[in-house]
Formats: structure tokens, sequence, C-alpha cells
């Protein structure tokens, strides 16, 4: 099964294809992506993702050579369950790829990502603009 891979230009129209047909097992599964939430500061950018129950090991953040952020997250599950002469193994797998494509003011190198409560955020700050000078009058010689 290949991943499904989001690909959104910046402040995006989401688009969702939420569901894929497996044929091989004869029916509909559900494969969805977080929740995203954009928000522009004053000073840089903050993604959002609804993601719970994953851990911080599950998430890959990136800038590609496209200039686009990339975040992904997979994570596996085995369950096993002993019943007399009976075993049960369960399987659980979850993937996602968000791609996002970055202003052109941004510093790629300080971008930071943390993941709390089931929300991973990552802070884009915008680069130092410098700040203009007071009016300079220039001598004619």
């Amino acid at each position: 099964m290949l991943p499904i891979r989001k690909t959104q230009a910046w402040l995006p129209e989401i688009l969702f294809n939420d569901w894929f047909n497996d044929s091989v097992f004869g029916g509909q599964r559900t494969i969805t992506t977080p929740a995203l939430n954009i928000l522009e500061k004053e000073n840089g950018f903050r993604v959002e993702l609804a993601v719970p129950g994953m851990a911080k090991e599950n998430f890959k953040v990136d800038i590609n050579k496209e200039h686009q952020l990339v975040i992904s997250a997979e994570k596996k599950t085995e369950a096993e369950e002993n019943q007399e002469r009976y075993l049960r193994k369960e399987f659980a797998y979850s993937q996602f790829v968000k791609t996002l494509t970055l202003p052109d003011d941004v510093d790629k190198e300080t971008i930071s990502a943390s993941y709390e409560n089931g929300i991973l955020t990552v802070e884009i700050p915008r680069k130092l603009k410098p700040i203009a000078e007071e009016t300079k009058s220039i001598t004619i010689a």
C-alpha cells in the first residue's frame, strides 16, 4: 500500500481524499489526514496538527529542496491475546505525509517542532528584516 501524500500550497485549499479502495480485501478503508491549523503571527507562522495517540518518535519534519515543509508520521502497533488453544494477533498501522510550500521570507535554520497533548506544533519564524535607517541627506559636491 502506498502512503497518501497531501501536497498543499501555503494557506491551502483543503481537498481531502479520505477513502481508499483496497480491492485486495474487497472493501473500503478510511484513511484520514490530521486536521491542520496555520496561524500567522507577527514574527512568523505556527502550524498545528491534531495527531493524538502518537509519540514524538513517530514524527519526521523536513524541509525539502523545493522549499517545502514535509511533516510525516508512521506508527505500527501489534497486540497479542492468548485464550485457551487460540492465539489472536492484531495489527494497526497508520501513516500520513503533509507537505506545505513555505513563503520566501521564512528562516529555515530556526524552524522548531514540539509534540504535546496530541498536538504537533511547528514554529516557523520569519527572517529578520533590516531596520530601515532614518532619512539621510547626501551633500552634493
